[in-house]
């Protein structure tokens, strides 16, 4: 029975992906404990703390090993914990003389956390394929669309003229930004400390210089590293939800039949991926703070917050997948109605570019009283609706200072992009040198 919609039978793949679901069912963290179990037997062999052959029998024996999962839930319920338990059964599975030399001198936590880390050390996998798939898109759509001319907006007004490349430059820059930052390192006396490290070692992961368990800094950021991925495509996914309207509509969601159709109004066509990405960023934000929480323990063994990383951990990454999924699956497609953004942009009667006339007027008049007459304009502009231009071309102020050349070029908004190109460009060549230099020193990324 599912109790969220991330496991839900009906809505689990708008939420996520059956690949990032995988990674975090029962089955593959179960098979996660055996593996580390395996690897501290066989790097506990390699230095004499049990014996040299233990290592490779037991790792034989689990690799074949037969579990009762009602059993396992059963007896967890009761431990509080699943390694117990699940020892219990593994050493059934083992040759009685080395059966006792199963999980030996570790903690429950010991073989959780490394678990949770394989686990974690997966599903930064795939969240980093598919951030790499959403970059590729972004770049193309930067590329393309770098000349195309549309409306910025601030408070949901026009503000300057910009471009669509633009837009997508900024989109590319904050999912760039976070897929190329760095995460946390991840994770006695001389024995235990060689243990330590050729168990690192066997699971493929780096030996921390100090026990971890209970400076959880790095579970935390992780949560937080998705929760500003999340963030980020929020943001995208906002946009797009406000540009796809009926009274803007400068871009759609691919066209899938059916899809964000109502079961009442035909003609509907609602951006089904952006709201899922917009709900999933929320729900990520949410997680991160878990994940802060859960550093707030007490002394060398926590008596409780790590208990909110096996909830926050998992629904974390699902949600993350998903939202690239969908984002993939959006910005991959996404048609981009360039004649409406030319009307969009154009729909005030020139008043998105009264600030190119008030500074090319402010050397005559001094800046203010430019603003001042070019308020004026406006206002006049809309009152009476007539073109910016038109209510110019009749203010002596303003005519005796400009040409009527220089004002219909001052009223062309192509006239007055800024450096929208040249930041596209800029953005497109650090993605791209980023890119080389991986390729060059063989890391891509990594």
């Amino acid at each position: 029975m599912a109790v969220s919609a991330l496991d839900s039978r009906v809505f689990r793949n708008l939420f996520g992906t059956q690949e990032i679901r995988t990674v975090f069912t029962d089955e593959a963290y179960v098979g996660r404990l055996i593996e580390v179990e395996a690897a501290l037997a066989r790097a506990e062999s390699k230095v004499g703390v049990i014996p040299e052959e233990a290592g490779e029998i037991i790792t034989k024996a689990l690799n074949t090993a037969v579990l009762d999962y009602d059993l396992l839930a059963d007896q967890t319920d009761i431990v509080g914990y699943p390694v117990l338990p699940l020892v219990e059964q593994l050493v059934k599975n083992v040759p009685q003389e080395m059966a006792k030399y199963i999980h030996w001198g570790a903690t429950t936590q010991d073989i959780m956390d490394d678990a949770s880390i394989l686990q974690i050390q997966s599903g930064l996998q795939i969240v980093k394929r598919e951030l790499e798939k959403l970059i590729s898109a972004l770049q193309s759509l930067s590329s393309q669309y770098r000349d195309t001319p549309m409306a910025g907006r601030t408070h949901l007004q026009h503000a300057l003229p910009c471009t669509f490349g633009y837009k997508c430059a900024i989109y590319l820059s904050s999912i760039f930004g976070g897929a190329a930052g760095t995460l946390a390192s991840l994770g006695a006396d001389d024995t235990g400390v060689k243990v330590r490290s050729l168990l690192a070692k066997e699971l493929g992961l780096r030996d921390p210089p100090i026990t971890w368990h209970v400076t959880r800094d790095t579970i935390a950021e992780i949560l937080n590293f998705l929760a500003l991925v999340g963030g980020s495509l929020g943001k995208i996914a906002y946009d797009i939800i406000i540009m796809s309207s009926n009274e803007l509509g400068e871009v759609s969601e691919p066209f899938v039949p059916h899809r964000g159709a109502s079961s009442t109004m035909p003609q509907k066509r609602n951006p089904i991926s952006s709201e899922v990405i917009l709900a999933a960023s929320k729900l990520l934000r949410a997680n991160a703070g878990l994940g802060l929480d859960a550093m707030v323990v007490d002394f060398e063994r926590a008596s409780g917050p790590w208990h909110l990383e096996w909830v926050a951990v998992p629904e974390a990454f699902i949600l993350a997948v998903g939202a690239l999924h969908q984002a993939n699956f959006s910005m991959g497609g996404l048609v981009v109605n360039t004649g409406a953004m030319w009307d969009n942009l154009c729909s005030t009667r020139g008043l998105i570019v009264g600030e190119a006339v008030m500074m090319a007027l402010a050397p005559f008049l001094g800046r203010q009283p430019a603003h001042d007459v070019i308020y004026a304009a406006c206002t006049e502009s809309i009152e009476n609706k007539k073109s910016l231009l038109e209510v110019l071309e009749r203010k002596p102020e303003v005519t005796a200072h400009l040409s009527a050349e220089k004002l219909a070029s001052l009223c062309d908004p192509r006239q007055y992009l800024g450096a929208s190109q040249l930041m596209v460009d800029g953005m497109l060549k650090i993605v791209a040198q980023s890119h080389v230099n991986g390729q060059r020193n063989g890391i891509n990324g990594h």
